[in-house]
């Protein structure tokens, strides 16, 4: 690997989806793994194959599909037997495969948490990188919490970890404690303390506690290390990961000073975190950095003026070099096929003709509802198509009814499997109450709903609404989004999404979690 070149570790389906409520069923993450192979990630932390069968199944279902396709595909294990044999067994049909071990090193967690003298931490760490090497060349080792841990230490760690075979070495902030300078100095003490770091690359795996994540990545690179450990959107649990696409156009855009380059498709960026967004249920915040609606935006007058006279002035990225799209007005019902598909093309999709069907047919639908359709819409039409799996459940009719001085009421209609109508009928507080108690009739599962949002995709009142909503059951979070240009119908879609999910759902207890079993 050239010295110029940053690795880059995506951990979204791994550390990502610890964060609460994040949970991904294997069809999602063979959908996100995708996006990232698409994306150019140089290595893919699929999950951690111990935690349930539904990790291992995962974990095994990615190493299969997209093993050989130029990503090295990651688990991970604790320092244990058990969990470098089943990442082992699970990566086993990956051509392109790693195996990451963790061990904590810091006084606090050896003190607490692991009851371990420094010693047996590096017996342990030895035996178990040697352990990883004997199901695939490439291992990457962490000594957890490293930047609270004692810099002698964890050099002693990181050197016999070296030695043992660890081709990476991931030296993470855990709990989101450092600074930029403080994390530049542990990089550095490595370099110039650990006699074989030319032998392994070094990783940097940030938290964002502080906020300070990708700043911390970054002086980790200006440091010397050649791998940055992130995730699309930032998520992760607490306060989240470094983010991925921030990390990436900051070497882009400052290439004039770190001369760094990474093998990411940037235009690519927007699209995976819409995508990670609509499945996890974590919306992106309006003025989030490089993927926010509101990160190419200019309402002040004088910024007006000045992008007016020339663009550079104030947006130092192109909108379109991050694949981020605006309200650009574009195509209307009497568009043809050849003009769509072109559309598609250019704001960066490859459909199949089985899905570009699908998605001209919603198209169509969409003209006739509204008058202006813009890319957002196109691009919610193509999302739709591609984050669409198989449902248990299918909407095939509804129908409500409120007023001031009548009883909120709602009538379904679904089907199951292909079999006979159910119809049902409910009362609730509104409309939109009426229909997810409905819901909650036909299919037989009561819930809790936590949060519901609404927000609008373009301009206007015909807009398309798109709804997102997050429920509990079972001690489960379940996620389900959708959109319409009838909040009423795009809310029941999104009810019907998550019921689904929470009818599918097969494991009723919690996985266990990687840094604090």
């Amino acid at each position: 690997m050239s010295s110029d070149r940053v690795i880059i570790f995506d951990t979204t389906l791994r550390d990502g989806e610890q964060s609460p409520g994040c949970s991904m069923n294997t069809a999602e993450k063979l959908e996100v793994a995708g996006a990232l192979v698409d994306l150019g990630v140089d290595v893919i932390e699929a999950g951690f194959p111990i935690a349930s069968p539904g990790d291992f199944e995962a974990v095994q279902a990615i190493a299969r599909q997209f093993g050989d396709r130029g990503p090295k595909i990651c688990g991970l294990a604790r320092c244990r037997d058990e969990d470098i044999d089943r990442a082992g067994h699970a990566l086993q049909d990956a051509k392109y495969r790693r195996i990451h071990v963790f061990l904590a090193t810091s006084s606090i967690h050896r003190q607490y948490k692991l009851q371990m003298e420094k010693p047996e931490i590096i017996a342990k760490a030895i035996e178990s990188v040697t352990r990883a090497k004997g199901f695939c060349d490439d291992v990457e080792f962490s000594p957890e919490d490293a930047v609270r841990t004692e810099l002698d230490f964890l050099a002693e760690v990181v050197e016999k970890a070296i030695t043992a075979g660890a081709t990476t070495v991931n030296i993470p902030d855990t709990v989101g404690y450092a600074t930029p300078a403080h994390y530049f100095q542990v990089i550095s003490y490595l370099k110039k303390n650990v006699p074989n770091i030319d032998q392994a690359i070094i990783s940097s795996h940030c938290h964002n506690d502080l906020g300070l994540a990708v700043a911390n990545s970054l002086s980790a690179v200006e440091a010397g290390a050649r791998q940055v450990e992130c995730t699309i959107n930032g998520l992760g649990e607490r306060a989240g990961n470094a983010a991925l696409e921030e990390i990436v156009m900051a070497l882009r855009t400052r290439h004039d000073y770190y001369k760094l380059s990474t093998g990411i498709n940037t235009r690519k960026l927007c699209g995976i975190s819409r995508l990670v967004s609509s499945i996890t249920g974590m919306t992106v915040q309006r003025n989030k950095a490089i993927v926010g609606q509101n990160a190419f935006a200019h309402e002040a007058g004088i910024h007006q003026h000045g992008m007016l006279k020339e663009r550079t002035t104030y947006e130092i990225m192109r909108p379109e070099d991050v694949g981020f799209t605006g309200s650009n007005l574009v195509l209307g019902k009497h568009s043809g096929r050849h003009a769509f598909r072109d559309r598609i093309a250019q704001l960066g999709h490859q459909l199949d003709e089985k899905t570009f069907e699908k998605v001209f047919d919603d198209f169509i639908a969409l003209c006739d509802k509204k008058k202006n359709v813009y890319d957002a819409d196109i691009q919610a039409l193509v999302e739709n198509r591609q984050t669409e799996t198989p449902d248990r459940w299918q909407l095939v009719s509804f129908h409500t009814s409120a007023g001031t001085s009548a009883i909120p009421t709602a009538t379904i209609e679904l089907v199951e499997n292909g079999q006979a109508p159910v119809r049902d009928a409910a009362i609730g507080d509104g409309p939109i109450d009426a229909v997810f108690n409905a819901l909650e009739r036909v299919i037989g599962i009561s819930a809790r709903l936590q949060n519901y949002q609404v927000r609008s995709l373009t301009m206007g009142k015909e807009a398309q609404g798109e709804v997102l909503v997050e429920i509990e059951h079972n001690n489960n979070v379940f996620h389900g989004r959708a959109t319409s240009t009838d909040i009423i119908e795009a809310s029941a879609l999104a009810y019907l999404k998550a019921l689904n999910k929470a009818a599918a759902n097969r494991n009723p207890h919690k996985p266990i979690h990687a840094q604090h079993a």
